[in-house]
Formats: structure tokens, sequence, C-alpha cells
């Protein structure tokens, strides 16, 4: 299957795709939202809920900016390469944890957004910069 046809068909098929979806294909969390699907031999990730796409559509922005400093960024619009993307998702939300609860394992990737509602108020309101500390100690990628 060309890439076109690939972009189509799953245009058609995930209505909310999952801002995480490295991090949950990677299995460093994991979401109570997210359906896996198979297109064309590859395996993606779909929200199963509006609300939940657009919350963490919002949470993936803010770490993505929050992490620019420590991936030596300016321009945080472009996509990222792999492994920076993964180090944003994965230890984000594992450094989200740690801040929370004093543990990096992400079991709902949704719970924890509810519980960082409940503490914070607001997705804004999350202490970024502890974050960022937290998901190097948590985090370690391929090689940690």
């Amino acid at each position: 299957m060309d890439e076109s046809a690939f972009r189509q068909s799953m245009a058609a098929v995930i209505e909310h795709p999952c801002p995480f979806e490295k991090a949950v294909l990677t299995r460093c969390v994991s979401c109570a939202r997210s359906a896996r699907i198979q297109i064309a031999e590859r395996e993606l990730v779909s929200c199963q809920t509006l609300a939940s796409h657009t919350r963490c559509r919002e949470l993936h922005l803010h770490l993505r900016r929050a992490f620019a400093f420590a991936l030596g960024k300016s321009d945080m619009t472009a996509p990222l390469p792999h492994a920076q993307e993964k180090r944003v998702q994965c230890g984000g939300l594992q450094g989200i944890q740690y801040v929370l609860n004093d543990s990096a394992e992400v079991a709902n990737v949704d719970a924890l957004l509810d519980g960082s509602m409940r503490q914070w108020g607001a997705l804004a309101d999350i202490p970024y910069s502890e974050v960022v500390h937290a998901a190097a100690h948590c985090y370690k990628g391929r090689h940690g």
C-alpha cells in the first residue's frame, strides 16, 4: 500500500488518533481509552472518546513546550525525531506520574490526567519543570 492510500485508510478508520501513540505502542504507558488498530501491516492507536483525545492533545502540547530546552530545540512545532518524541511522551507521562504519586508506572493515561486535574486544577498548571526533571530520572530510553 502506498503512503497516500495508507493515509486515506487511516483517516477513514481512526477518528481520534492518540497523541501518545508512540508511548502506548512501546508499552511504556497504558491507557484505558486507547484501541490498537492494524492497517497495512502497521499498528496504530486510536482514542475512543473525543473528550479524552482533546485533553491528551492539550497535554501533549504542554509537554512539547516543557521539553524544548531539554531537547535543545527552539521550534517545537516541527515534528521531532522518533527518540525525542518518545522522550516527550514516555518521559513526560512518567514524569507527571512521578511528581503526582512518587511512582513512574503509568497504568492508565486517562486516569493520570484525571488525577492531575484534581491535583493542579488545569493541565496548564502542572509543574512542568518538575515533570521534565522527574522524566530524566524515570525515562532512560533505549540505552537506559
